[in-house]
């Protein structure tokens, strides 16, 4: 199973932590995989490329692990991270809570 967990602290995405792995289909079969990597990609290429802020990332083995802002986080990469929030908790319900757990912990 994928776990996933954003963490926000006073309303504001802070980090979002990415471990495991689906086991719906055999390594480069994976769908629901594939499509979790694919949504944490493209989300992290576009805060890169249409915004300002600041984060650190961690890579092992290809995979992203985690990531963390360094700085405020922007209206812009709220709106990107709550897409991707959208996007992964779709894929939990229509793959199930065994392949993809999506957890959104705030902090105050």
């Amino acid at each position: 199973m994928i776990q996933v967990q954003s963490i926000k602290e006073n309303g504001h995405y802070k980090k979002f932590i990415i471990d495991g792995h689906a086991g719906y289909a055999d390594a480069g079969e994976d769908i629901v995989c594939a499509a979790v990597s694919a949504l944490v990609i493209n989300t992290i290429n576009s805060i890169e490329e249409f915004t300002e802020d600041a984060f650190t990332c961690d890579c092992q083995d290809g995979m992203i692990q985690n990531w963390e802002f360094t700085s405020e986080v922007s209206a812009g990469t709220e709106l990107l991270m709550d897409a991707l929030l959208l996007g992964l908790t779709n894929i939990q319900k229509s793959y199930g809570d065994e392949y993809l757990a999506v957890t959104i912990k705030e902090k105050p």
